[in-house]
């Protein structure tokens, strides 16, 4: 029977007292008391110093209302109407669409809808403001947290950083406290998402305590938007579309038992010390003096050298220990035999994975990533309905997949989500998460649509992963079997009559500047 008195424990038998043979009788009372406080001080300074764990609360992906579709033709008419581009220029932007793997119900933001299209720094803020502040807001709704409960703030747009600042736009509209740790990223393309959750996760780690953390990440497409005639610089017009990613972190371990993911590693890659990985991807003016970013024709092998040395990184962290043997002896074998007679062993990240949300930067990307990750059609398919249902978003294009595996697949208690990013500089970053609990998120605004055609989704898969390099694409956004292309130049191809009176036909009629900046005849 245990016994309390005052501050001091009696243990007494049937036969009588518990005697310490090794202490004098006296000295039990006051070793037992010490022996317990040192055991009570190590277990709280252990505490103290364990990493505190990130847990994933939730995400919203933003769901653009229906009237900000943009079809084939109509971002060819918003092209026209523009008077920006010569016949070339246009003809270029119809063929990078029908090899795009976008769908016909894509979104651009309500300025690029407009005739001829308005780029105003009013238009690029009512964008940002739309996506961004409506994600936000549907995420507390959805998660029950207020504004004024989140600790850090951390908003990320590349190519739009107007001042006030992005974050200090969201503050303003939520009403957040004034004490909000905010930061506003810019310049950091594509890969920010990653980079900013990595950012809001040190920020909460210091804090010492629980709090919340909100992440938004998107792209301005209205002010970016090139009006040149570089086709270097053509492509991202063709491909960058609206969206927006909000993201709910939280330290808390009393939150624990509602969040969804923990996060496990973070991984940067950066190697902006070589000229042509800082090159690849480079805004500057062109001949002309239109504002525009570049894409390098050395971008694929940037990007590959990118993620081998994020992989070499990240795989000796998640990787099980069967691959990390196979790695092993095939390096030996490669350093003992002549050079050139054993390939280089690629290991098997599909068994560290369950689901992965690569970034869907374009059709390249994805067949790309597919191709050197050894992956099936099922594992692209996140990344492979990003880009059809919502063309390149830049940094949500992450959240996007991953609220697709959410929705579409389900999630199972322990499985293991990667996202991989890439971006200008050159970037390449990992984010790896665990599940708490099963997840099977119907409610994703972002995925509802797709309730019903899910076949057509996976035959979009299958058509980027078969298709050869000069297909077609269909009125209705599928791909054709057989190359269907309809361009500027063709003359089976859709009329389209700018507001400034060029036709745009079958037999085209050239478009040239005159000195003054406009289009003539």
């Amino acid at each position: 029977m245990l016994q309390v008195k005052g501050y001091a424990l009696f243990l007494r038998g049937e036969a009588g007292p518990i005697v310490r043979p090794w202490l004098p009788q006296e000295c039990h009372t006051p070793w037992l008391a010490a022996f317990a406080a040192v055991l009570v001080l190590g277990g709280l300074l252990l505490l103290a110093l364990r990493p505190r764990s990130i847990y994933l609360l939730d995400f919203v992906c933003y769901r653009p209302p229906d009237e900000l579709k943009v079809t084939y033709d109509r971002f060819m008419q918003g092209s026209v109407d523009s008077g920006f581009f010569d016949v070339e220029a246009l003809d270029f932007q119809r063929r990078i669409l029908n090899k795009s793997a976008l769908s016909q119900e894509t979104f651009f933001p309500p300025g690029l809808h407009a005739s001829p299209p308005e780029v105003s720094m009013a238009s690029a803020r009512e964008e940002a403001s739309l996506v961004m502040c409506s994600s936000v807001e549907q995420l507390l709704k959805k998660t029950g947290i207020t504004a004024r409960q989140v600790d850090v703030l951390v908003t990320n747009c590349s190519l739009f950083n107007p001042t006030p600042s992005l974050a200090a736009m969201v503050i303003n509209s939520l009403g957040m406290r004034s004490d909000v740790d905010s930061y506003n990223l810019a310049g950091m393309g594509c890969s920010a998402g990653v980079l900013a959750v990595g950012l809001a996760s040190k920020l909460l780690k210091e804090r010492g305590r629980g709090g919340y953390a909100l992440v938004v990440s998107t792209e301005n497409i209205t002010q970016n938007w090139y009006r040149g005639r570089d086709r270097s610089m053509l492509i991202p017009n063709t491909i960058f579309r609206l969206g927006a990613a909000a993201v709910l972190l939280t330290s808390s371990a009393s939150e624990r038992r509602r969040c969804k993911y923990r996060l496990e590693r973070l991984v940067r890659v950066h190697l902006g010390a070589d000229d042509a990985a800082y090159r690849c991807i480079f805004q500057a003016p062109d001949a002309a003096g239109s504002m525009g970013v570049a894409l390098s024709k050395d971008i694929v092998k940037v990007a590959a050298r990118a993620m081998t040395a994020n992989l070499t990184r990240l795989g000796p962290l998640v990787l099980p220990w069967s691959e990390k043997l196979m790695f092993a002896f095939n390096w030996v074998a490669r350093q003992v035999c002549q050079p050139g007679t054993v390939a280089p062993y690629v290991p098997d990240f599909t068994r560290a994975f369950d689901h992965f949300c690569l970034h869907a930067g374009g059709r390249g990307v994805v067949e790309g990533l597919s191709a050197q990750l050894g992956l099936s059609p099922t594992q692209m398919a996140p990344s492979a309905n990003t880009l059809y249902w919502y063309g390149n978003t830049s940094s949500s294009t992450v959240w996007y997949s991953f609220g697709f595996c959410e929705a579409v697949t389900g999630v199972k208690r322990g499985d293991v989500v990667w996202q991989i990013a890439f971006g200008s500089g050159f970037k390449c970053n990992s984010a790896v998460w665990r599940a708490l609990r099963n997840i099977n998120d119907k409610d994703h605004a972002a995925w509802q649509h797709i309730v019903g055609r899910e076949g057509e989704a996976m035959a979009v898969l299958a058509a980027l992963a078969s298709a050869p390099k000069e297909d077609g694409r269909q009125a209705n956004g599928s791909v054709a079997p057989k190359q269907v292309e309809v361009s500027c130049a063709e003359p089976d191809a859709p009329t389209l009559q700018p507001s400034n009176g060029h036709r745009i036909d079958g037999v085209a009629k050239r478009v040239t500047r005159s000195s003054n900046g406009h289009a003539t005849n």
